[in-house]
């Protein structure tokens, strides 16, 4: 099992980069996809049709999430923490992202670099 711990800065206020990631109208604009979101813990989350999906553990609104992601049959659980920051330049990510099967882990790192902030770094350009 593997983890990823990686910064961010985005050229967006908290409040808004928070949006992005638990407004189910917002994630489904930069993801093109159906989501399925709540921002209440213990409701079940998916994204990219089921590729990813979970249960919210915990929300602090603007500043915190915490998720724990699905692979399979693992036992241990891959747990995803986001912490959005001021920043200058808007804001800043703290992405940890803990017990990641070592077959996902390329993928799954590609995925928040591109899929995730690369794409809502595009959506306030």
């Amino acid at each position: 099992m593997k983890q990823i711990k990686r910064y961010y800065t985005l050229g967006a206020e908290p409040k808004d980069v928070y949006n992005a990631l638990t407004n189910k109208r917002m994630l489904e604009i930069w993801t093109g996809e159906e989501v399925l979101m709540e921002t209440e813990p213990n409701t079940e989350f998916s994204l990219w049709g089921g590729s990813i999906s979970g249960v919210n553990l915990e929300f602090e609104e603007n500043k915190k999430i915490v998720q724990k992601w699905f692979f399979g049959e693992e036992e241990e659980n891959s747990i995803v923490t986001i912490k959005i920051h001021p920043h200058k330049k808007g804001c800043s990510i703290e992405l940890l992202h803990t017990n990641i099967p070592d077959e996902a882990y390329e993928n799954i790192s590609e995925g928040w670099d591109e899929d995730y902030f690369e794409a809502i770094s595009e959506l306030f350009m």
